[in-house]
């Protein structure tokens, strides 16, 4: 009898001792984090995983191709957030789906180039040429922004960073602005005199930012890459981390030595990004 009472005991502590147990790895094991990302910052998104892992941060990586919308996927709840956009697409898209999806964090800038293969400099842009800009509204506009830069138009007064034909003031040149589909804007360059290509489609296409005959010189910050995600999400403490990591200074070396100049790290308040609209008046 006394031998079964011990047994009794010893049975009684080993599951307490695996309940225990199983509660210190729950509460030791974080959840994965879906990150929605497009091919062109891959390698970079692989190094981060990898440093996130060194921190005890789990990701997974979901790559989505130009058909889909990462902002869609985040709504929908397949991701817990996206790395694919800068701020002006992000409030475009809010203001068109009615969406509440905010920034938690700064990654890149990628400047916007002017492309040629039949031209070497942005002067010998002829009368009358055909000048390609990706469709959406907010990159049609950052493209005519870039063509006010290089001194080929002017915008409208009170220019508010989208794009269309009204938003052009002045077309000295009487320029032929065709807006096409973003990830087409390199293979249409042989229909064109130039196009204007996305840095991140430039970089699949095979192109550097000196291969541009114009790109962007400055900073501004409604084109700043973002990490986004829902309005319910944004103090998630794992996300708060990932962003930490990314801007770290090995991930800003990595992308420094990785992209030669095509991606430039940096690191803006998210009280910057949330109010960049301010930007648009020193244009």
């Amino acid at each position: 009898m006394k031998k079964i009472a011990i047994l009794f005991l010893l049975v009684i502590l080993a599951a307490v001792g695996a309940v225990g147990c199983g509660k210190a790895d729950e509460a030791s094991t974080s959840k994965t984090l879906k990150i929605g990302i497009r091919g062109s910052e891959s390698r970079t998104w692989d190094f981060v995983k990898e440093q996130a892992q060194k921190e005890g941060l789990s990701i997974e990586l979901v790559q989505l191709n130009a058909n889909v919308n990462p902002n869609t996927v985040l709504l929908e709840g397949d991701i817990d957030a996206n790395a694919f956009q800068h701020v002006a697409f992000l409030d475009q898209f809010n203001q068109k789906n009615n969406s509440e999806i905010v920034p938690v964090g700064s990654t890149i800038i990628a400047p916007l180039g002017i492309y040629s293969d039949k031209y070497k400099k942005i002067e010998e842009i002829p009368d009358n040429a055909k000048i390609a800009v990706p469709n959406d509204d907010s990159n049609w506009g950052r493209s005519l922004v870039l063509l006010q830069e290089a001194g080929l138009i002017k915008v409208v007064d009170n220019f508010d960073g989208f794009g269309g034909a009204d938003k052009i003031k002045e077309n000295p040149k009487h320029l032929e602005i065709v807006p096409v589909d973003g990830a087409t804007t390199p293979r249409v360059m042989k229909d064109v005199a130039a196009s204007i290509i996305n840095n991140g489609v430039a970089v699949e296409a095979g192109f550097l930012l000196k291969d541009s005959i114009f790109h962007e010189s400055n900073t501004a910050k409604p084109y700043i890459n973002i990490i986004a995600t829902t309005k319910q999400n944004e103090n998630s403490e794992d996300l708060k981390k990932l962003v930490q990591i990314y801007q770290s200074k090995a991930v800003s070396d990595f992308i420094t030595e990785t992209y030669k100049g095509n991606y430039i790290p940096t690191q803006v308040t998210v009280d910057e990004l949330k109010n960049f609209k301010s930007a648009y008046a020193s244009k």
